[in-house]
């Protein structure tokens, strides 16, 4: 579980450091690898505006795994970052389906952080009997 939550928040900075790449002009990425509408200012707004969450999720849960922190300080963490992991996938996923647009690779990402969240979730909160056996 550790390696699968490390992989994906350094995806996830990965990403926002190429979207800023890409934002600058640095270098240019094919329309069909883009987000539907890309070019629509909303659009790129809504993109931005997960920001925020995403790099908080990141940073908790890495601080959390590798940072000085330990005990109750580093469950909270833990659990924001689940939490806002969680929130943004199933946020763009919303919207998605709000808007009607179905793209494999976009669903398979946000759908990734859902259910990595969501298992990270429950096995945070299983009694500590149920999670010595897990």
């Amino acid at each position: 579980m550790k390696v699968l939550l490390t992989f994906t928040e350094l995806a996830m900075l990965s990403y926002w450091i190429f979207a800023a790449v890409v934002c600058l002009g640095w270098l240019v990425v094919s329309p069909e690898l883009m987000y539907a509408d890309h070019l629509n200012p909303l659009m790129v707004n809504w993109n931005w505006s997960f920001l925020p969450i995403d790099v908080l999720f990141a940073v908790c849960g890495l601080v959390a795994r590798f940072g000085p922190v330990r005990g109750a300080k580093r469950e909270v963490l833990e659990i924001v970052g689940l939490t806002l992991m969680f929130c943004a996938g199933l946020m763009a996923l919303s919207f998605w389906t709000l808007q009607g647009w179905f793209d494999l690779m976009w669903w398979g990402m946000n759908g990734w952080l859902v259910v990595l969240a969501s298992v990270g979730l429950g096995c945070r909160f299983m009694a500590p009997s149920e999670r010595q056996t897990a």
